[in-house]
């Protein structure tokens, strides 16, 4: 087996920064990755459409000032090819690509008490000897696909949108259906519809979309962000989700009516995420949340022709936010093209897939190509499908089934050396991803250099504080309106899976503190060994 130092799965944002930290440290360390490129979710995502919904010039690394002032950026908001590029340069940039083994997952890993170290299995037959073994193996990599009578008789092209094939697929005169209309489903139909001969849209639960109001980043534009990227960095570890903007710290309800009404106007006209930073109760006061909804509701309404096809569209499941909002510039005058419908498979399910269509409780809709957009398996998904074992007599996904439990959703007790890169309890899914990571990686080196610093060769978290911050998780997240959508963010969206709110709810600015606090204390929740 290959000694390491660090054994890092996953190639994407986390496994790169993770490698990085642990060169700069002087640390032998290795990533996998079962894919065959760089990028993670956006080597693995390649669906028509496929876009960032946070803007370029916040989703990317800020460790490195240089980087970020050199690196230019073409549109407000990055395309998968632009952000693969980038992730590309950066692996060239800071010298990683010897440190990355693609086309390599890992089938199990076992902590021997004897030696202190991780022993790694992987599909390749090579083994691993770590003393750090870091899953950086993100929140949304596991697919989901329903179980839906007769897919497998299906003589057409069946896709994924977290599966699709190297090569384009030509939509022209073809008769699509797409079931899922999250974010990833709105981004695909939004871009299937211009060629299509025929689109038909299976909508489980209507979601709220707000304009995307996406465009060239200018010169001007990326210099006026440039000129204080350091102060406007700074400024989103401030603020709830990590991502800067103009938020507005006082409650929708303490203005007027024409005034709530003349903000949600002026932000949704500036497009993105800046309505939902307009107050600050959207998730903890129903009656706040009830005004910002009923405005989306209400553009809705006005984009799409169809007074009934608009009916279907309008979500009124759940409050707005408790689910992950979605953006959008083209989704909703996609139902206005004569070739695009809708089925709300709440009031007209399917009832059997058959070679040449779908029956619903309704009619039969002829199709030749399936696309499911239909989610993942989130946050602990990746996890499950490995073998990891610890001191207890349960592997990790065993130790799960109830609900997962970590300390700061970095570490697990009865797993020593054992980190994870946005787990649950955390704030990722809540907050900038990039920022999440890379304050979570900060985390992890940490840890690792005091362990080797005072000579310990294991550490993990006391059953005590994992339990603590298990409940502090909970209690957060019933503070809110959270628990009233049915999301990945609570595991609703796969059967049989524990029904727990994932991640942390109070906030990026209250997560770091208690990381920076924990570090600043020698970490006393972990136990050294």
């Amino acid at each position: 087996m290959k000694p390491l130092d660090v054994l890092i799965v996953g190639a994407g944002f986390a496994g790169l920064y993770m490698l990085h930290r642990m060169k700069l440290a002087g640390r032998s360390a290795q990533i996998v990755d079962e894919s065959g490129g760089v990028g993670g979710v956006w080597y693995k995502n390649r669906y028509p459409g496929a876009r960032c919904d946070v803007e370029s010039l916040q989703y990317s690394y800020s460790f490195d000032n240089d980087l970020q002032q050199e690196w230019r950026w073409t549109e407000r908001y990055a395309s998968r090819a632009e952000i693969l590029s980038y992730i590309e340069h950066v692996v060239e940039r800071f010298g990683l690509r010897d440190g990355i083994r693609l086309n390599t997952s890992v089938e199990a890993a076992d902590f021997d008490f004897k030696t202190k170290r991780w022993l790694v299995r992987t599909t390749t037959g090579e083994g691993f000897s770590a003393q750090f073994l870091v899953l950086a193996t993100g929140s949304l990599t596991m697919p989901n696909v329903p179980d839906i009578t007769g897919l497998d008789s299906f003589a057409g092209k069946v896709l994924h949108t977290a599966q699709w094939p190297q090569e384009p697929i030509d939509f022209t005169g073809k008769k699509v259906a797409v079931v899922g209309t999250g974010s990833t489903g709105i981004q695909v139909i939004s871009e299937v519809a211009k060629y299509a001969a025929d689109l038909t849209v299976f909508q489980r639960t209507a979601n709220y979309a707000l304009p995307m109001r996406n465009q060239p980043l200018t010169p001007e534009m990326d210099r006026e962000w440039k000129a204080n990227y350091l102060e406007r960095r700074s400024r989103a570890r401030e603020l709830p989700t990590g991502v800067f903007g103009d938020f507005n710290d006082v409650s929708a309800l303490s203005v007027t009516d024409d005034e709530r009404r003349q903000e949600y106007e002026r932000r949704w006209a500036l497009g993105g995420f800046q309505i939902m930073m307009a107050y600050n109760d959207f998730l903890t006061n129903q009656k706040a949340n009830d005004t910002i909804a009923e405005f989306v509701r209400s553009k809705i309404r006005a984009r799409v022709h169809d007074p009934e096809t608009a009916r279907k569209l309008l979500p009124n499941e759940f409050p707005i936010g408790t689910k992950r909002v979605c953006l959008e510039d083209s989704y909703y005058d996609a139902f206005n093209r004569p070739n695009v419908h809708l089925v709300a498979l709440k009031e007209e399910p399917i009832v059997e897939i058959f070679p040449n269509g779908i029956r619903t409780s309704q009619k039969f809709v002829e199709v030749d190509t399936f696309i499911f957009a239909t989610g993942f398996d989130a946050i602990t998904g990746s996890v499950a499908k490995v073998n990891i074992r610890g001191a207890l007599a349960e592997n990790l996904s065993q130790h799960w089934k109830g609900g997962p439990r970590s300390l700061f959703g970095l570490g697990v007790s009865g797993f020593p050396n054992l980190f994870l890169v946005s787990g649950p309890g955390s704030p990722i899914g809540r907050s900038n991803a990039v920022t999440s990571i890379e304050q979570n990686v900060g985390f992890i080196a940490d840890i690792i250099s005091f362990a080797g610093d005072h000579g310990y060769s294991t550490v993990e978290p006391s059953s005590e504080a994992q339990d603590r911050w298990v409940e502090n998780l909970a209690e957060l997240a019933h503070r809110t309106l959270y628990m009233k959508a049915k999301s990945w963010w609570n595991g609703s969206n796969i059967e049989g899976k524990a029904r727990v709110f994932m991640i942390y709810a109070g906030g990026v600015p209250s997560y770091l503190a208690a990381c920076n606090e924990e570090k600043d204390s020698g970490f006393p929740n972990y136990i050294f060994g």
